[in-house]
């Protein structure tokens, strides 16, 4: 399974790695399926590469052939061009790493855009003074939050034969420089032909759901295999450039990189997120922390066997003649003991001696902080600078929970909650009370040291008659307000530190927030977690800035928050609400009316946002986008997600997660130290013309007849229900519509069949409309002086290169009726359209023309992808009308179908 040339020299080697790994596929389909199979697959290839070039004869042709397989046949076919669009994503990622290191080979800072050293010199070059940049550097507060995604269906195993086959690769890399024997070379091919022949014989896709646990023990891992070496030799890089550039080095306590989850405490919407899964998951993180942990200390006291000693660790040891090594055994069996507890309390053993354990990160930076005071006391700090401070700085990053968890729950259950205590005690019906009775009754509560919510609630032990009235006059069950109740004891229950913060999905008002404070407060949560608001949908990023503001003006509210509010920014589900273009212009002038009142009332703000991987779900270079916030909006801090397959594109190889933490670092630092100017009136004026055009095409076009049923029907959203995805449900309620089904599902069902709705409809109409109206040097003006709209066109671009109507009409012809086929014609047109536009903008006769690498990236793609879009609209068929099929065949169409869906999201990459 060779793969096509391309003319850049520059990727030689990438072309390489994949002509080697797609031979040696090719070999591995020869031996364990039979000549016979890997003829067939080779002609389904030249086929395909033909009619993505435009043969239509090549393109009937593998129409007839793809959709006459036999039943033995289909499993291989797919697996083979969904297993080697994995293995080009391999070589990708490792090209990556290849070209970073030889820029820094080269000692070249400006090898490679948006480097560390590069940005010091462009800081220094725009008069910002290096005692600014110093202390800046200093005071990063980066946090990313791991979450799980519901597209990441890989299993576990598949993903660390994915990871050693890149390591093979840059072994292969190494010995082909050092020019070493063909002996050697052909070793590590071995290797690479064992992983590869270990892949075609494993069962790559998740059968069972996992739960929440598996979704948390899965980022674990990610730490576990990338982020804990990779933290350290950034700071370590960081400190090195700020020596050479600004004559000052990273101070040991500085800690810019941070990380949390949503893994076991995200529970808006799934039922399968209960109290006990997060103390499951708080016990786990613990417990692979102190792990990591008692390995890291092992390690140094074998290296710390040193006499000399400051006076302050003297009299901690006495006079024991290797006083590290006595103090850090101390350290280490206190580590072993905390480790061998937290297993005990994960099998369900709760007679745990909390004293005895760490669980305050302070002890255990105390006697490091010891042994490096002391050994820079003695002149020793050439041995202090080695693992010591590595070990310093994951504690610092890491602390003893690795990634604290945010409780995310929705707003109307915390009402719900209210609600039930205020009928039960007989002050009113919560639900039923307006906003300022509700934020009257709220404020008044929270100055009261009484306790509001019986005991009877908090034990679950209420009276079965007030039961039985209380469900006479509700639809709510009271299960949901004792779980609500039961996460807030959780929260009680742990070290403070196991937790980061409380978000409130679909918040709309102040009395949500107060809410939560208040339910903390009496679930007896005595240093209570930050309450962060989400809002998310078009309504609520426009009213977010009075919510707030109310809040603000609420006595004793400003300095409850100790002058620091939390925001979360909803990427999703106000792109699905109202259209990417006009959901991230409302997410912009929130943020921009947030910082002044936020600065009005002398208040910190810090934002949160949710970014998923795909267009309309904020994706695209995190970097670019960073940049493009509003003045004001960084200020030194980000907070950012980072969910399911992004996490492995971005932390998965030890080499892209250091780059990815770079970007992070220089992107905050120059948003900070050089903001964007201010929008000017012309080009707000232009926004708001092109984002009221683009919400009237959008939900015009959403709401059309036709397009929910086009939608079910001409896209794999009802098979998207057979995968083992995430743990949490599709949709938010069984029943309903796009407005209940998630962002993430809407978003990956159109992905499937390239059409890619949820990143262009509405802007389509909007920027054809604007250049109509003679407006296209306004707009070419805005996307080259302007970084927020920029990014804006650069995403618009991408995702539009990798739309394929021609798959979406294939998808089509096979699964919908007649009378609903012109929707999709419709929808193609406006494609086109938008299309032309960006062209248009760009002042370009194709997309990407500026973006060689990515578009030639996407040209590779095609001739894997197209069977496989092929197979799967055959297939969905087949399963469609499974009253024909005996379970025998359902069984292999539902494998073939999960197969290409998690096939074609690896050749997409960002998908969902």
């Amino acid at each position: 399974m060779s793969q096509p040339a391309s003319n850049s020299d520059s990727h030689a080697p990438l072309r390489k790695n994949i002509r080697i790994l797609g031979d040696l596929l090719g070999e591995t389909i020869r031996d364990q399926d039979g000549e016979q199979i890997f003829t067939l697959i080779e002609q389904i290839r030249a086929l395909s590469k033909a009619s993505s070039a435009g043969d239509s004869d090549a393109y009937s042709q593998l129409d007839q052939l793809l959709t006459s397989l036999q039943q033995d046949q289909l499993i291989p076919v797919v697996r083979s061009f969904g297993l080697m669009l994995n293995l080009m994503n391999i070589a990708e990622e490792y090209h990556r790493v290849r070209r970073l290191r030889t820029a820094s080979r080269q000692n070249n800072p400006g090898g490679h855009r948006k480097s560390l050293p590069q940005l010091l010199t462009h800081l220094g070059d725009q008069g910002i003074s290096k005692s600014r940049i110093s202390e800046t550097i200093e005071n990063l507060n980066i946090e990313l939050v791991l979450t799980a995604h519901p597209t990441e269906v890989s299993r576990r195993t598949v993903s660390q034969k994915y990871d050693r086959i890149a390591d093979s690769l840059d072994i292969l890399d190494t010995l082909d420089s050092d020019r070493l024997s063909d002996y050697q070379i052909n070793r590590v091919k071995d290797e690479l032909r064992r992983e590869i022949a270990s892949l075609w014989a494993t069962d790559e896709i998740r059968h069972t759901k996992p739960t929440p646990v598996d979704e948390a023990t899965w980022g674990i891992t990610t730490i576990e295999q990338t982020l804990w070496s990779t933290v350290p030799t950034l700071l370590r890089q960081l400190d090195f450039n700020l020596k050479e550039q600004l004559g000052e080095g990273l101070s040991i306590e500085a800690s810019p990189i941070s990380f949390a989850s949503w893994m076991g405490g995200d529970r808006d919407g799934n039922p399968n997120v209960t109290a006990e899964t997060t103390d499951q998951v708080c016990w786990l993180s613990r417990w692979q922390a102190a792990e990591l942990l008692q390995r890291d200390i092992g390690q140094l006291r074998a290296e710390l066997s040193i006499s000399s000693c400051s006076d302050a660790l003297r009299d901690v040891v006495g006079e024991h003649p290797e006083p590290y090594r006595h103090l850090l055994r101390a350290v280490r069996d206190r580590l072993i003991l905390t480790r061998d507890c937290l297993k005990q309390r994960l099998d369900g053993d709760s007679a745990i001696d909390d004293e005895a354990i760490y669980s305050d990160v302070g002890d255990l930076k105390e006697p490091l902080m010891l042994c490096y005071d002391s050994l820079i006391s003695q002149g020793m700090a050439t041995i202090a600078s080695g693992r010591l401070t590595d070990i310093i700085r994951r504690v610092n990053c890491f602390g003893l929970n690795l990634t604290p968890l945010d409780i995310r729950q929705e707003s109307s259950r915390h009402s719900e909650v209210l609600d039930a205590v205020t009928r039960y005690i007989g002050v009113g019906e919560y639900l039923n009370w307006s906003e300022s009775e509700k934020l009257a009754f709220l404020t008044t509560e929270l100055k009261q040291q009484r306790p509001l919510i019986p005991t009877a609630f908090l034990n679950q032990t209420l009276d079965s008659a007030w039961l039985e009235t209380f469900h006479q006059q509700v639809a709510y069950p009271i299960e949901n307000v004792y779980e609500v109740l039961k996460t807030c004891q959780t929260i009680s229950k742990h070290p403070r530190s196991s937790f980061a913060n409380y978000i409130i999905s679909m918040a709309h008002s102040g009395s949500d927030v107060l809410a939560v404070m208040l339910l903390q407060r009496e679930a007896g949560v005595n240093n209570p977690l930050p309450v962060m608001p989400l809002f998310e949908t078009l309504q609520d990023l426009e009213d977010a800035p009075a919510v707030i503001e109310n809040l603000f003006n609420i006595d004793g509210y400003v300095d409850s928050i100790d002058k620091r509010q939390q925001i979360m920014i909803g990427y999703s589900d106000s792109a699905k609400d109202a259209g990417f273009l006009t959901a991230s212009w409302a997410q912009y002038r929130a943020q921009e009316k947030l910082v002044e009142i936020c600065q009005n009332h002398d208040v910190q703000l810090r934002l949160f946002h949710g970014r998923g991987g795909s267009m309309s779900r904020g994706g695209g270079s995190a970097h670019d986008a960073l940049l493009s916030q509003p003045p004001g909006a960084v200020e030194g801090y980000v907070r950012i997600t980072e969910q399911g397959e992004m996490i492995r594109f971005k932390f998965g190889l030890p080499g892209i997660a250091y780059r990815t933490l770079e970007l992070y670092t220089c992107a905050t630092l120059e948003a900070t130290l050089l903001p964007p100017p201010k929008p000017s009136v012309q080009w707000r004026e232009q926004m708001d013309r092109l984002t009221a055009s683009s919400l009237d095409s959008y939900r015009n076009g959403i709401s059309n007849p036709g397009f929910l049923e086009y939608f079910h029907d001409a896209t794999p959203e009802q098979e998207l229900q057979r995968l083992s995805l995430g743990s949490r449900p599709a949709k938010r309620k069984a029943s309903g519509g796009i407005e209940s089904l998630r962002a993430i599902p809407w978003v990956f069902a159109w992905t499937q069949t390239r059409l890619l709705i949820p990143a262009w409809l509405g802007s389509d109409s909007a920027l054809e409309t604007a250049i109509n109206n003679g407006d296209l040097e306004l707009i070419q003006k805005m996307s080259n002086e302007w970084p927020y709209f920029a990014s804006i066109i650069d995403m618009l671009e991408m995702v539009l290169a990798k739309a394929k109507p021609e798959v979406s009409e294939y998808y089509e012809q096979r699964l919908v009726g007649k009378s609903m086929q012109q929707v999709g014609a419709q929808l193609r047109a406006r494609l086109a359209v938008v299309i032309e536009s960006v062209n248009a903008v760009r002042g370009c006769e194709t997309l990407l023309e500026g973006s060689p690498v990515i578009k030639n990236s996407i040209k590779v793609r095609n001739p894997y992808m197209m069977p496989l879009h092929f197979l799967q609209a055959e297939i969905m068929g087949r399963l469609r009308a499974a009253a024909e099929h005996d379970d025998s065949s359902k069984q292999i169409y539902e494998q073939v179908l999960k197969i290409s869906i998690t096939s074609i999201a690896a050749g997409m990459r960002n998908t969902g």
